[in-house]
């Protein structure tokens, strides 16, 4: 059984610290939808380096706008897309609030949940004594604190 969900896409690619490609390996839903694609790839990376620039020009002229790309820094959009994230996050938000999805786009995603298995479903047999249901119990929260610790370990290894 699959279901679609829908979620805000925020600050994903700009928190990450990637490069301008991480837009094709990051997105496996937007690859069906260019446009979408596109929306994505101009809120979350061109929009904070355009007004990174548009800040540097208005306080130090043209020979600061030129100077982030001839200082010799080793990454210098990412050092743009930093310094315009917070100004780009203010401007997505407030798109958000003129049209829901219009600053963090609203992507599709597939969720697949797995059935109940019969361990689960029978956690507590019939007629067991207060010891037997305290012991598992204790059972099913091993079980759970593993799962958890699975989870947070592929969740560190994603990010």
């Amino acid at each position: 059984m699959a279901w679609v969900l829908k979620f805000k896409l925020s600050d994903t690619f700009a928190s990450s610290g990637a490069d301008w490609s991480s837009l094709s390996s990051g997105l496996l839903m937007a690859e069906n939808q260019p446009l979408d694609s596109l929306r994505l790839a101009l809120m979350q990376d061109v929009l904070p380096v355009g007004l990174a620039l548009v800040e540097r020009a208005r306080a130090g002229g043209p020979a600061k706008l030129v100077e982030s790309f001839t200082s010799g820094a080793p990454d210098p959009l990412r050092e743009l897309r930093d310094e315009g994230e917070p100004a780009a996050k203010g401007v997505r938000e407030r798109l958000d609030q003129v049209s829901p999805g219009l600053g963090n786009p609203v992507m599709p995603v597939q969720v697949a949940v797995e059935e109940p298995s019969a361990e689960v479903v029978d956690v507590l047999e019939e007629g067991s004594s207060p010891e037997q249901e305290e012991q598992q119990l204790h059972e099913v929260l091993a079980r759970i604190t593993q799962r958890l610790q699975a989870l947070e370990a592929q969740l560190e290894q994603e990010s």
